[in-house]
């Protein structure tokens, strides 16, 4: 039985059903319980049309779940457009089925956690445990959202600016439980590449690929933060970064520049630098201008002021986290820094030869650290300058 198959059946599968007019939640339900009993059976004895297999069964256990007095009203109806035997129709639905997993009308993580189910093909108990929350909240909040969407008509037009933002919180979940999700994030973001024409997702997937190919020296041994600095660029994957370079220059060429294609270019640049002393910071400032212009985030322009004390000098970047302040006085004087803000305060004054300032910039950065990773490390970073300076 080949899972891999099964789960990447799951959304063609589900996408065949509901513009028939089954019911989101119920078609989706009656999809997990072919998928169970293909799990089950298929060792043994396996489909020769595995989708043709699974849009029959599923359809079947949908009749048989919606057998009320209402639901037997349209049993003839229904039965009238069961699928025929033989292969399965060629018409795929898919891209709807990522739109409705991504409705505006969701939660973020709602929106994450039914395209999981729903697109990826996903267990409850899979994504349960990638999240690291019990599967019975997992359940409820899957129910909760299938009820939400399920009014939704599955013609509509969708948003694939809001699809994207949910396959980027997904890869970014990383890895927990027995579900690589940035694996999975990827194989989505290329299963929605293949159905789609956007330069934008032509983007996302190259960012993706870029950033996926450093994770395995992202972490030392002992699970502490390596920060891209030092990482060891011999381990990089090469192939997955020339497929993710290849990726962006045939998006970038189309000319409709987009915020995923400007943060792949940068990470491909990046990955481009034989050593760290090799990154080319000035066109890293120039990309981080584009994005600035493209989505004026705090979070942008703080990586902007790194590139800038790379760029042209840590007292450039001091002088422009200075401007940061200046235009964001309600995130940052008002005692409640933006995320890395500290940290990158305390970079900065270290690169310019500051260290007490340094140091216990680097002390409060570890208090805000929103995880231990990050804690840990900024915390070495500060007991390291401390020893520089008693020595």
């Amino acid at each position: 039985m080949n899972e891999a198959l099964i789960r990447s059946l799951t959304p063609s599968v589900l996408a065949v059903h509901v513009p028939r007019g089954a019911d989101f939640a119920a078609a989706e339900d009656a999809v997990q319980d072919a998928l169970v009993e293909a799990v089950r059976g298929w060792s043994a004895d396996p489909p020769r049309d595995a989708k043709g297999w699974l849009v029959t069964v599923a359809w079947r256990k949908f009749l048989d779940a919606t057998r009320s007095d209402a639901a037997r009203r349209r049993r003839e109806d229904r039965v009238e457009e069961e699928p025929a035997p033989g292969p399965a129709p060629a018409v795929d639905d898919t891209l709807q089925l990522y739109f409705l997993c991504a409705h505006p009308s969701l939660t973020p993580s709602s929106a994450v956690a039914l395209t999981l189910r729903a697109v990826g093909g996903l267990t409850t108990r899979q994504i349960a445990q990638a999240y690291l929350v019990p599967e019975a909240t997992m359940a409820q909040r899957i129910s909760r959202a299938k009820r939400t969407v399920s009014d939704v008509r599955f013609d509509q037009p969708g948003d694939v600016a809001t699809v994207l933002r949910v396959l980027y919180l997904v890869f970014n979940e990383g890895y927990s439980g027995d579900v690589d999700l940035s694996a999975e994030a990827i194989r989505l973001t290329r299963q929605l590449a293949a159905r789609i024409d956007h330069p934008e997702v032509a983007g996302l997937l190259a960012l993706m690929l870029l950033h996926h190919a450093r994770r395995a020296t992202r972490t030392a041994s002992d699970g502490s933060l390596v920060p891209l600095a030092e990482q060891d660029r011999a381990r990089w994957d090469t192939g997955m970064i020339a497929e993710g370079v290849a990726i962006l220059q045939a998006a970038l060429a189309r000319d409709r520049l987009g915020e995923f294609q400007a943060q792949a270019a940068i990470a491909a640049l990046h990955a481009d630098a034989p050593t760290v002393e090799e990154t080319d910071w000035v066109q890293i400032l120039e990309w981080y201008d584009e994005l600035v212009r493209l989505t004026d985030s705090p979070v942008v322009r703080l990586n902007r002021v790194v590139a800038v004390g790379e760029a042209d000098g840590p007292r450039a970047g001091l002088a422009a986290l200075a401007e940061l302040n200046d235009s964001a006085p309600n995130s940052v004087s008002r005692g409640s820094p933006m995320p890395r803000h500290t940290a990158v305060a305390a970079y900065l004054h270290e690169r310019d030869g500051d260290l007490a300032t340094a140091a216990r910039l680097y002390a409060e950065a570890a208090h805000q650290a929103p995880n231990l990773a990050e804690r840990d490390y900024l915390t070495r970073q500060a007991a390291r300058l401390n020893t520089l300076r008693r020595g």
